[in-house]
């Protein structure tokens, strides 16, 4: 099935804790002078438009469009409001990155990206966003999480994968924990960072305890929740971290505790994080 398009859902309250967590780990990573990889399995189409006039229901009003002209915000919030502003140098929200865009505003000449897109419509977006103007870049559409095979271990010995599909189909959440699983054998020391639905689906549910056995000694879980699970539908998402840099933890902390009063949609809106 590829008859999910993230246009849909950009913005939304899981957008903005995948996008703050990566431009944390992007941040921290690039902050060593060695040359790092970033390959994102599932990666979109690079760009959206809020304003289009096809999206009956604009996910962003309630997640990023809450945000965007706050002042007291965690610095994980404020750099990741800072990533945005660079799109809009208007100061009116209408354009909104995708992992893809994040990643190549952020890192530097001598770093590689590596893109994966089997959607034909957002990788044709993808293409156009990026084309062959910058050599960092590759695109491929094709299976992201196959092409992971090919990819570790990177050359440089430094990557940063970002898995994020759209659990569209059950299998999703088997395939992502199998290669998680695969990736760490391969590539032991890579940092790896996994979105995941939070839905009333027992596969949703088993996916984290399924990413703790692959991820080896050392991970981090943040979970963000909005609304009441009574509700229905995608009321929440988690952030799964392997090998993360040892100041996330507390870095999450201030950044979610505030992300969960600030997008809460009624009282239930809660966080946790769990690390080993």
């Amino acid at each position: 099935m590829l008859s999910y398009q993230h246009a849909f859902h950009a913005g939304n309250h899981a957008d903005v804790l995948k996008h703050v967590a990566l431009i944390e780990l992007l941040g921290y990573l690039s902050a060593k002078p060695k040359c790092l990889w970033y390959i994102d399995t599932h990666a979109g189409a690079g760009t959206y438009e809020l304003g289009r006039s096809d999206v009956a229901i604009r996910e962003a009003q309630t997640g990023v469009e809450r945000l965007w002209n706050v002042t007291d915000a965690p610095p994980m919030v404020l750099n990741y409001l800072q990533q945005l502003a660079r799109m809009n140098p208007s100061g009116k929200l209408e354009h909104y990155p995708g992992s893809p865009r994040i990643a190549a505003d952020m890192l530097r000449s001598g770093d590689r990206l590596w893109l994966s897109e089997l959607h034909p419509a957002d990788h044709a977006s993808l293409l156009a966003t990026f084309g062959h103007r910058d050599r960092r870049i590759r695109t491929e559409r094709r299976d992201g999480l196959a092409w992971l095979k090919a990819l570790l271990p990177p050359a440089p010995k430094r990557a940063l994968v970002f898995i994020d599909p759209s659990y569209e189909v059950m299998s999703d959440y088997r395939n992502v924990a199998a290669a998680v699983s695969d990736a760490r054998r391969r590539f032991s020391t890579g940092v790896y960072a996994i979105w995941y639905p939070i839905l009333a689906l027992r596969a949703a549910q088993q996916l984290p305890r399924a990413l703790e056995a692959a991820a080896g000694p050392k991970w981090l879980h943040a979970r963000l929740v909005v609304r009441d699970p009574a509700q229905g539908g995608l009321h929440g998402s988690g952030l799964f971290v392997v090998n993360p840099p040892y100041t996330l933890a507390g870095s999450f902390e201030e950044t979610l505790s505030w992300l969960a009063r600030r997008l809460a949609q009624d009282s239930h809106a809660s966080y946790a994080i769990e690390s080993s």
